[in-house]
């Protein structure tokens, strides 16, 4: 298979239409149809069931969606690496280090610091990103390495060193009847009236159904909940960055959140060993 054909399948499986899969893609519609009909004779399984007023997903269809956006994640992430590479050839190494915006804030500042005070220090680029998008970054190659969170962000394919473990909260309004207490249930808080817990957009870009409010990012997120229309469980590290009109209460059944740093196995970068042996000291 060619990643062009890739590609097409994946703009098709994800719009399910084939119009708005060749607008997303600046082709016409012709041989963008010619090139999944092409690719299904090749790999002798139909891809895709078509009507005149939808397309929908085999399962094989399914199968090769997850496959295909793992092999392009893997070729962007190889020309990426590469043209770094090239660049640390040529005396400009940088180390680009990804992180969920909002998250584990004090760590990262002290890791940054720590890092720079290393003889063979170099620079770091922080990507700060939004919810889930650190663990994409790193697979398709726009980040050396990242700081991701067990159990929401996959590890799988990565080296972790784990960094801490810490309980969550639940952040509220200020004055929410619940912010007297000592802790809550996690049952508590799911079925609290009035305050759905917030929807976050998928790969695709598209929400979740559901009562919740969409969310974007942590400082609309914040806003959200202070305007009382939403609440959020969160490690308890966020604490140190709540505003006065927000507040906090330890969730004694939620799962606990482990940080760890990931990179890729095959690293040779010197760069990213100095500064994962630098996080493991902190």
């Amino acid at each position: 298979m060619e990643t062009r054909e890739l590609r097409y399948f994946v703009a098709v499986a994800e719009e399910l239409h084939f119009g708005r899969a060749a607008q997303r893609l600046g082709i016409a519609q012709p041989p963008l149809s010619r090139t999944i009909r092409q690719l299904e004779r090749r790999i002798g399984v139909a891809l895709l069931e078509r009507t005149s007023r939808s397309v929908t997903l085999t399962e094989a269809g399914s199968v090769l969606l997850r496959e295909a956006r793992a092999a392009l994640d893997a070729v962007e992430a190889a020309e990426r690496r590469t043209r770094r590479a090239a660049l640390a050839a040529t005396g400009q190494a940088e180390v680009v280090l990804a992180s969920k915006a909002g998250a584990s804030s004090e760590l990262l500042a002290k890791l940054l610091d720590a890092y720079a005070a290393e003889p063979n220090a170099v620079i770091v680029d922080v990507l700060l990103c939004g919810i889930g998008e650190q663990e994409r970054m790193l697979r398709d190659g726009r980040c050396d390495a990242a700081l991701l969170h067990r159990p929401f962000d996959s590890t799988a394919g990565f080296d972790t060193e784990e960094l801490c473990t810490e309980r969550q909260v639940v952040i509220l309004p200020a004055g929410h009847p619940l912010t007297s207490r000592t802790h809550v249930q996690m049952a508590e808080v799911t079925e609290l009236p009035g305050l759905p817990m917030p929807r976050w957009p998928g790969r695709d870009g598209t929400y979740p159904d559901g009562p919740g409010p969409q969310a974007r990012d942590h400082a609309q997120l914040l806003q959200l909940i202070a305007l009382g229309r939403t609440c959020w469980i969160a490690p308890e590290s966020c604490r140190a960055q709540l505003r006065d009109d927000l507040a906090a209460v330890p969730v004694l059944d939620a799962p606990t959140v482990t940080t760890v740093i990931a990179w890729p196995p095959h690293s040779r970068s010197r760069a990213v060993a100095d500064l994962v042996r630098t996080a493991t000291r902190l």
